[in-house]
């Protein structure tokens, strides 16, 4: 068997993945961070994206969105929270597209009555999203 670290990502709402991996790569706030076996412990805050998984002796690998959250390295352990995390074949493009329409909408119209912060975050959450649906395209 390969080198391997454990790998756990946990919604608000529930579990979402838990298992062996060769390889992680994730998008921390600075930008993307890889981590193999063996990884220095680290602790980094993640912005919308993908957290891709190079399932140990797999071929493919797993992908799962997450709306942003920490990364914990440890020995042997990678553990992913986040308040929003959706497994890749759980995308849905039509309602990730409605979401981009609807921020597009509310910063164009700039009024006091509208959360700009509020506005660009849900834009970024969308187009990450995807970008995710996108990556999922291009492996078929």
């Amino acid at each position: 068997m390969a080198n391997t670290v454990q790998i756990d990502i946990v919604s608000a709402e529930e579990s979402i993945f838990s298992g062996t991996a060769e390889f992680i790569a994730a998008p921390a706030i600075m930008g993307e961070v890889g981590i193999y076996p063996h990884h220095a412990p680290m602790i980094t805050a993640l912005k919308s994206g993908s957290v891709r998984i190079k399932l140990a002796d797999k071929a493919e690998e797993q992908l799962i969105f997450v709306s942003g959250g920490i990364l914990e390295v440890q020995p042997g352990h990678v553990t992913v929270l986040s308040d929003t995390a959706i497994r890749g074949s759980d995308l849905d493009e039509a309602k990730a597209l409605a979401a981009k329409k609807s921020a597009e909408e509310a910063i164009k119209i700039k009024s006091a009555e509208i959360d700009f912060a509020k506005a660009q975050a849900e834009l970024a959450e969308a187009m990450a999203q995807l970008q995710a649906i996108e990556k999922l395209r291009k492996k078929r």
